[in-house]
C-alpha cells in the first residue's frame, strides 16, 4: 500500500516562514558545489527517483557532470517540503499547490524544473446514501458535510467540483479528517461525502453505495507533481539541473516500457513504495506521467498552466495560506516566455522548462 502524502501543512508550516517581499527580489548568490541533496516522499509519480538511485542511474548522470546527488527519503511529505524551505535540501518532489504555499509564499525562490505528472483520477469526491447521488449528480452535495484533509489538494478539488455545478465552498460544511482516518470515517453511516486521494480513494470506492461524482480526471493538468530546486543553487550549479533531467527521463522511459525490463522496474518501484505491483500499476493508471520530455515542455509552455496556477493561488490566498499578505498577487510566479503572474518584482516560483528542453533536444 502506498502511503498517501500530498497534503499541505495546516499546523505544521515552518514556524517563522512568512511572506517577505524583501527577501524575494531574485535568487541570491549561491556557491558552486559538487554535492546536493534531493528529497522525495512516497507517491506513485515520484517513485522513479529512489529506483534511479537503486539502479545506478543517479550515479551515472551525476558522474557525467562531476557531481554527487543524494536522493533522500523523507517519510513525511510536509516535513520534506519544510526541510527544503529551511535549506536542508537543495530540491524536493512537491505538488504545485504546496510549492506555491510553502516555499514560494515563504519567500524562498524556487524553480520547478521538471513537471513530472498530473493526477488523472488519483483524487476524487465520493458520495453515498444521498438522493440523486446514484447518477453521479454532484449538485446533491449542497448542504452536506464533507470529510477531507482541509487546505489540501482535496480541498482544492472540492472547490473546483463545486464550481463546476454552480456551487461554492460556502454551500457545504467541511470537517478536517486526517488522511490516515479518512477510510474509516467514510465507512461510518454518518459520513455521506468525502474527498480523498489514492490509495485511500480506491479503498473508499469499494465501500457499499459509494459513487465517484468528481475527480481530478475532470480537471486534467491542475494537480501537478513537480521536482523543484532552489533557484540560487541551480543558477550557480546548472549541471545539477542537467543531471536531474537526465535521471528523470532515462528512468521514466524505462518505467513505461511494456517488456520484461519495464515490468521489473515498476515492480522494484512498487516494493520501494511498500505496494504490490498490481496496486502500483493501478495508481499509475490514474497518473498522467510526462515520461516524454517533449510533452512535459508542451505542458509547461501552454497557457493552461497560467490558468491553473491562477486558480491555485486564488484558492490558496482565500484560505489564508499566504501568510502576511493582503493580496493574492504578492507571490510572483514566472513562466516560460517571460510571462508572469502576480508581482513580477517579487517572483519566488519559477516554471523553468530549460532542462526539460535539453532532454527533448538530446542535449544533456
Amino acid at each position: 500500500m502506498i502511503v498517501p502524502i500530498r497534503r499541505i501543512a495546516k499546523a505544521t508550516l515552518m514556524a517563522g516562514v512568512l511572506l517577505t517581499a524583501a527577501c524575494s527580489q531574485g535568487p541570491s548568490e549561491a556557491p558552486k558545489r559538487t554535492e546536493f541533496n534531493i528529497g522525495w516522499s512516497i507517491y506513485a509519480g515520484w517513485m522513479p527517483w529512489p529506483y534511479a538511485q537503486q539502479a545506478g542511474i543517479v550515479k551515472k548522470w551525476a558522474d557525467k557532470y562531476g557531481i554527487k546527488i543524494n536522493v533522500v527519503q523523507v517519510n513525511d511529505y510536509v516535513e520534506s517540503v519544510n526541510q527544503y524551505t529551511a535549506g536542508k535540501l537543495d530540491g524536493v518532489t512537491v505538488a504545485n499547490m504546496d510549492a506555491l504555499t510553502i516555499p514560494a509564499a515563504g519567500g524562498k525562490d524556487t524553480s520547478a524544473i521538471i513537471v513530472g505528472d498530473y493526477s488523472n483520477g488519483n483524487d476524487g469526491v465520493l458520495m453515498k446514501g444521498i438522493s440523486n447521488a446514484g447518477g453521479g449528480d454532484l449538485k446533491a452535495i449542497k448542504g452536506q458535510t464533507v470529510n477531507l484533509v482541509e487546505l489540501s489538494v482535496s480541498h482544492y478539488l472540492l472547490a473546483r467540483g463545486l464550481n463546476s455545478v454552480g456551487l461554492a465552498l460556502k454551500d457545504v460544511k467541511t470537517v478536517n479528517t486526517g488522511d490516515a482516518d479518512i477510510v474509516g470515517a467514510f465507512a461510518s453511516p454518518d459520513v455521506k461525502v468525502a474527498v480523498a486521494w489514492n490509495p485511500q480513494l480506491n479503498a473508499m470506492k469499494a465501500q457499499p453505495g459509494a459513487k465517484l461524482v468528481f475527480s481530478s480526471a475532470d480537471i486534467p493538468g491542475e494537480i501537478l507533481d513537480l521536482l523543484c530546486v532552489d533557484t540560487a543553487t541551480l543558477k550557480a550549479n546548472p549541471n545539477l539541473g542537467k543531471a536531474l533531467a537526465g535521471i528523470w527521463y532515462e528512468t521514466t522511459a524505462l518505467m513505461i516500457r511494456q517488456d520484461a525490463e519495464g515490468k521489473a522496474a515498476r515492480a522494484a518501484m512498487a516494493k520501494l513504495a511498500g505496494a504490490t505491483p498490481e496496486s502500483f500499476d493501478s495508481q499509475l493508471g490514474t497518473t498522467h506521467l510526462y515520461a516524454d520530455p517533449k510533452s512535459a515542455v508542451a505542458a509547461t509552455d501552454a497557457p493552461a498552466l497560467i490558468t491553473t496556477m491562477t486558480r491555485v493561488r486564488d484558492f490558496s490566498f482565500s484560505k489564508g495560506l499566504f501568510k502576511g499578505s493582503n493580496s493574492a498577487d504578492a507571490v510572483g510566479m514566472s513562466f516560460p516566455g517571460g510571462k508572469t503572474l502576480g508581482d513580477a518584482q517579487h517572483v519566488t516560483l519559477r516554471f523553468d522548462d530549460s532542462f526539460m528542453k535539453m532532454a527533448a533536444d538530446g542535449k544533456l
